[in-house]
């Protein structure tokens, strides 16, 4: 897979939540309700040393009992509050990150699909994100008020009693020698943990999605070990990560205990001198937890910022990947003439296409013939632009394609595969995908659908046009799912119309409809088409044979019968033709 992660730090983490355009109104009043929230707690311990130093029954009164509850209250109405406005902003930063990379893979050149498992990047839209979204939403608060508890205390400790204070300080340096190493550990495990997570999502979509192969190959064991070895490899960094905690836990426990017996002990022997009351011990107690447990608090902060820091690098890596190469014009093209002058292209570095040369004019069928392997759906991938060519170039009306803006150049070309890519949901929306609405009337998919034949089996459907078809059309046969790709190309009323064996794989009855579409469909436009069926070609008013990336032969169908000995012995070989 090809790597597109970027060595992260806190500076690049805070700018990617700046593009997320954060509301930070929002943000800084969530912020500040929890520091209010904070600010209270910090009175409690001094509210406790008044009332056991000074304790007198005469004290206690309605209006008291009734503050008292009323601040508490308060007081939990403000967390709430604060823990909505952030867990607001926690989840508008997750929407908009995921927004952000969804668009980007739609702009990503199809060169990155064919190195990059789809799991995996399901991985990066929906698993680093919520690692984002976890750390905004609920560590960093944390540490806001956390910081703030700890602050406080500490400077209310200093005044209360200096000596005392500075017993708890022997657990600082202690705390920082455990918690950075662990955490430095801690931020490996989870990068590799996330990986593998990425990896294993791959992989199981991969699997159900042709589970039809896997059953009809009876290969459910080798997809049980396989899937069992990428759980078992999950489980191992898990318990990775779970050791860590675990270490971590203790250790943070036993030096705050260790602290807290120093604190009784020499708070006992100034309380029994009479140099410290009682109130003030167990007041300097209180705010010895409210300093523990954000320090507790700290630890899992550091460990989740770490795991934050891994997704960061993986989001900005495909954030900052060049989008697919598009040009600026928006000519209005006729697309009279479309042609390849020279045109060399491979794949990484092994060449597919050498210098191959043709013209296709409007109204013309020209048809490409040839072994398997030769490069002739290479040559339809790059009349779609999904690749740039090496060398050469390919025009329409003499522009150069790379000069064109995509999507308008993409409109005026339609396609028709061997098997006609189906997604999920209705007929309907089949047809009409990819197009706006304001393109298309009611009768428009009407015409497409009589056009195509594909009304034959719609009118059989008891939901018609709103029939759902289920993952990649499993609900309908390769000929319904043919007719429907054809449906979708009529709607679109293509310039160009390339036909990829769009015949190759149907029964005859299939075949006998979708020929008739075709040709009804093929009128008046420049058809490209790429067949294994003699009928599909011998009335091309151009053939072309493609043998190991170059272009070796071209003619009608009579002309190279008679010149060119390879065409002869292929289409005796794949037509049966004597």
């Amino acid at each position: 897979m090809e790597s597109v992660e970027e060595k992260a730090s806190f500076k690049k983490f805070m700018g990617l939540i700046k593009q997320t355009k954060i509301k930070k109104p929002l943000f800084f009043g969530g912020i500040f309700l929890t520091l209010i929230g904070t600010l209270g707690s910090l009175m409690v311990p001094l509210l406790t040393q008044m009332f056991i130093d000074g304790f007198d029954t005469s004290l206690i009164s309605t209006p008291l009992v009734v503050l008292i509850i009323g601040v508490f209250l308060f007081s939990a109405v403000i967390d709430g509050v604060s823990y909505y406005m952030l867990a607001k902003i926690g989840q508008t930063v997750v929407q908009r990150l995921r927004e952000m990379v969804w668009d980007k893979f739609l702009n990503l050149p199809v060169s990155y699909f064919d190195k990059t498992k789809s799991g995996e990047s399901v991985s990066r839209v929906v698993n680093d994100t919520s690692i984002i979204q976890n750390l905004i939403t609920s560590h960093f608060p944390q540490l806001i008020s956390g910081l703030v508890s700890i602050v406080g205390a500490v400077i209310i400790l200093f005044l209360m009693d200096w000596k005392l204070t500075l017993i708890m300080f022997i657990a600082l340096p202690i705390s920082i020698v455990v918690i950075l190493p662990l955490g430095r550990r801690m931020q490996k495990v989870s990068k590799k943990l996330q990986d593998e997570t990425a990896t294993f999502t791959g992989s199981i979509q991969e699997t159900l999605s042709e589970i039809r192969l896997m059953k009809s190959f009876n290969a459910e064991r080798y997809e049980q070990e396989k899937g069992r070895r990428g759980i078992k490899e999950l489980y191992k960094y898990g318990m990775k990560e779970a050791i860590i905690n675990a270490l971590l836990s203790p250790i943070m426990y036993t030096v705050m205990m260790f602290v807290i017996i120093l604190v009784i002990g020499y708070g006992g022997i100034r309380v029994a001198d009479g140099s410290m009351s009682i109130g003030t011990l167990v007041a300097f107690l209180l705010y010895l937890f409210q300093i523990m447990m954000p320090m507790t608090m700290f630890a899992m902060f550091f460990t989740e910022y770490n795991k934050a820091l891994g997704a960061t690098g993986r989001i900005m890596g495909i954030l900052d990947m060049t989008d697919e190469k598009s040009g600026e014009e928006r000519l209005e093209l006729a697309y009279n003439t479309l042609e390849f002058d020279n045109v060399s292209f491979g794949y990484g570095d092994t060449a597919v296409l050498e210098n191959i040369s043709f013209q296709a004019n409007n109204n013309q069928k020209v048809a490409f013939v040839g072994p398997s392997g030769s490069g002739k759906s290479t040559i339809f991938s790059l009349i779609e632009r999904y690749y740039n060519v090496w060398t050469g170039q390919i025009r329409v009306d003499g522009i150069n394609i790379e000069k064109l803006d995509l999507k308008h150049y993409r409109s005026g070309i339609g396609y028709v595969a061997q098997e006609s890519a189906i997604v999920s949901g209705t007929i309907r929306e089949n047809i009409t995908y990819g197009l706006d609405e304001s393109a298309y009337s009611e009768e428009d998919i009407e015409r497409a659908v009589r056009q195509s034949y594909t009304k034959e089996f719609i009118d059989d459907l008891e939901e018609g046009l709103d029939t759902e078809v289920g993952e990649r059309g499993v609900k309908l046969s390769g000929g319904q799912r043919q007719r429907i790709g054809i449906a979708r190309a009529f709607l679109r009323n293509p310039k160009i119309l390339m036909l990829d064996e769009a015949t190759a794989s149907l029964d005859s009855e299939s075949e006998k409809y979708i020929g008739e579409a075709l040709n009804e469909l093929m009128s008046g436009r420049t058809v490209l088409v790429i067949a294994h069926r003699l009928s599909t070609i011998v009335n091309s008013d151009k053939i072309y044979f493609i043998d190991s990336g170059k272009l070796t032969g071209q003619g009608n169908h009579e002309s190279l019968m008679e010149t060119h000995d390879r065409y002869r012995e292929f289409t005796k070989q794949q037509f049966g033709e004597d």
